[in-house]
């Protein structure tokens, strides 16, 4: 006879569970957990709200978060980093790639039209501040071993490291991407003067008959220095609705980008590191977008899909912390009321960078970035504030004024969809004469996060829809196949 096995304490998240799975409003609670799609850290809410008639005051329906099993309301966190929320950040994504879509195609108040305008990809690059190990080849495709003498597998951790620590420029690494934003800035206005140079007009005279628009993504690289992905586009004077000139082609506008791109300098003075020159990086790349179905690689489908996928990145991926090293209670400065901060004993660091969770090239990074922020001439790039980001201090997404629509857009279209299918669901319409159905809320901020049991539904809700996501995947991955096959 097998010995019974012995009694085991419940975890406090299982007894939480438990405790949900009596409650007789369970169903309830696993709804509004499948509402933010098992978001990793949603927003708690408290208080009431009411929907009432716009023209007679009369509530036609109340709500209260005292009347939901566990006494609040949660709502998305929206954040758009895949390591902090991966539920969020595919609403972002998608947000994202309709916008750079609809620049490329129309749609979203954007003209069809648009897909006629000259379109390239462009991809600036950082210059080389110490060489890394690698995966080189040659332009026809074939595999070189690194410099090191090595050939290093795709998943090598040391990709991306330097070849020498000890000479690697540090310094200058970290500097640039804490002018990258200025750069791309710089890039924009040369770009602007050399299609009027190719087109023979003035800046002026440009400004009336053409606009350059864009949208922009920054991806780091492995080596912890960010580049960024372009869609620049030519428009007439009023955007994407007008057409630009005749002789304002895809060609001419790959040439602009090109000598735009070489002309940019930023010129630093310092010190401590000297005088430094910052430019674009020697590889870059600018091609034309082609439309959909032309049989082309670079497609406006592609492109979307591509900028889209960086949207949701940070400095994580090139072995960094995802959060901010500074310490909160004395803002980085290790010291409040001119006595030592007792949570950073006096470091300004949340934690010490040699116990950070991070590789040691970008361990050493954050620790040049820390350095160089303590510096009078760099108090202004507030580096230390941005070590976690090896020093970029830029957004990671955005566009020029007359690209396309905006997330925001986006997002208040979203909203009112939703109201919309909540009022459909409590029976709420439009009444006669015109009258508006109107909200007003009293929720107030009440925490983050899940309770215990809530924190193991989340993950079951999580687990479904990416199972459900990799089936729909497969399934047409199935089809095509078996389309091709016959």
């Amino acid at each position: 006879m097998t010995p019974a096995a012995p009694n085991r304490p419940l975890s406090p998240a299982v007894r939480d569970l438990l405790e949900l799975a009596g409650h007789n409003d369970f169903d309830r609670v696993r709804g509004r957990i499948e509402n933010v799609s098992g978001c990793a850290r949603p927003v708690q809410l408290v208080g009431q709200s009411l929907t009432v008639d716009g023209a007679t005051g009369e509530v036609l329906h109340a709500f209260n978060t005292a009347e939901e099993p566990t006494g609040r309301l949660l709502v998305p966190c929206g954040n758009r980093r895949a390591s902090r929320c991966p539920a969020c950040s595919r609403v972002y994504a998608a947000d994202t790639f309709h916008l750079i879509r609809a620049g490329l195609v129309g749609g979203k108040a954007v003209p069809e039209a648009v897909r006629t305008h000259p379109r390239v990809f462009a991809t600036l690059t950082a210059p080389s501040f110490g060489a890394v190990h690698s995966r080189p080849t040659t332009p026809t495709g074939r595999r070189l071993p690194c410099r090191c003498g090595e050939w290093h597998a795709s998943d090598d951790a040391a990709l991306g490291t330097p070849v020498r620590p000890d000479s690697y420029d540090y310094p200058g690494a970290v500097l640039w991407n804490a002018h990258a934003s200025a750069l791309w800035a710089r890039f924009t206005t040369y770009l602007r003067r050399e299609v009027a140079a190719l087109l023979g007009m003035t800046q002026k005279a440009l400004t009336a008959v053409l606009r350059v628009s864009f949208a922009k993504v920054a991806e780091y690289q492995r080596r912890g220095l960010v580049h960024f992905h372009a869609v620049i586009r030519f428009d007439g004077p009023e955007g994407s609705a007008t057409p630009p000139p005749r002789d304002a082609t895809a060609d001419v506008l790959i040439v602009a980008v090109r000598n735009a791109a070489r002309r940019v300098e930023l010129t630093l003075d310092s010190d401590a590191v000297g005088e430094r020159v910052l430019r674009w990086g020697k590889q870059l790349d600018v091609r034309e977008i082609a439309g959909f179905g032309a049989g082309a690689e670079l497609t406006d489908k592609a492109v979307a899909a591509y900028i889209a996928k960086y949207a949701t990145k940070g400095a994580e991926s090139s072995g960094t912390v995802d959060q901010p090293l500074y310490c909160r209670a004395c803002d980085g400065r290790g010291r409040v009321a001119d006595l030592d901060c007792r949570p950073c004993g006096g470091t300004g660091q949340r934690e010490p960078v040699a116990l950070l969770p991070a590789e040691r090239h970008a361990r050493q990074m954050i620790r040049t970035c820390w350095e160089l922020g303590q510096l009078p001439e760099f108090a202004e790039l507030k580096l230390w504030k941005w070590a976690h980001m090896l020093g970029f201090r830029g957004h990671f997404s955005t566009k020029s004024r007359r690209y396309s629509t905006t997330l925001g857009a986006l997002r208040d279209v979203r909203r009112a969809w939703r109201r919309d299918q909540a009022a459909a669901r409590l029976g709420l319409v439009e009444r006669d004469g015109g009258s508006t159905l109107v909200v007003e809320s009293s929720l107030s901020y009440a925490g983050s996060g899940y309770r215990a049991g809530e924190e193991l539904l989340a993950a079951t809700v999580r687990y479904e829809r990416a199972l459900a996501r990799q089936l729909a995947c497969e399934g047409e991955l199935g089809f095509s196949t078996g389309g091709a096959a016959r």
